[in-house]
């Protein structure tokens, strides 16, 4: 299960690269050769794919090109997310960034455009 969330992570990556900057965010715990603990990741439940989207503000807001925080957690077909993960999408969303779960790259294109839509509706 793990290879395949892999490669759809690389595809989706790919996919949103075009308008958006990805980065892995690998959160886990291991242990090192000498037998010290290490914690990865942003927190427990953050998504597996973290960046941002640059919008351009309307001119009636000074014109200012802005970052939206962008939070991926990628998933198989079978694959559900965590309540920790939901949790932290729910907090992304609820603070004026986007995330979502994507099960494929398709899939995170259309969530993403469907997001910025929503934005400017608003």
């Amino acid at each position: 299960m793990a290879k395949e969330e892999s490669n759809i992570s690389k595809r989706i990556m790919l996919q949103l690269s075009k308008s958006c900057r990805v980065f892995r965010n690998n959160v886990g715990l291991f242990t090192t050769n000498t037998g010290a603990k290490v914690k990865t990741g942003l927190c427990k439940g953050s998504s597996d794919l973290i960046g941002w989207h640059t919008v351009v503000i309307t001119p009636g807001m000074v014109g200012k090109k802005i970052g939206i925080f962008l939070a991926v957690e990628v998933k198989s077909s079978k694959g559900r997310a965590s309540e920790g993960q939901l949790n932290f999408i729910d907090k992304v969303n609820d603070s004026g960034g986007i995330a979502f779960v994507a099960r494929s790259d398709l899939d995170a294109q259309r969530k993403l455009s469907e997001k910025l839509k929503g934005l400017s509706d608003a």
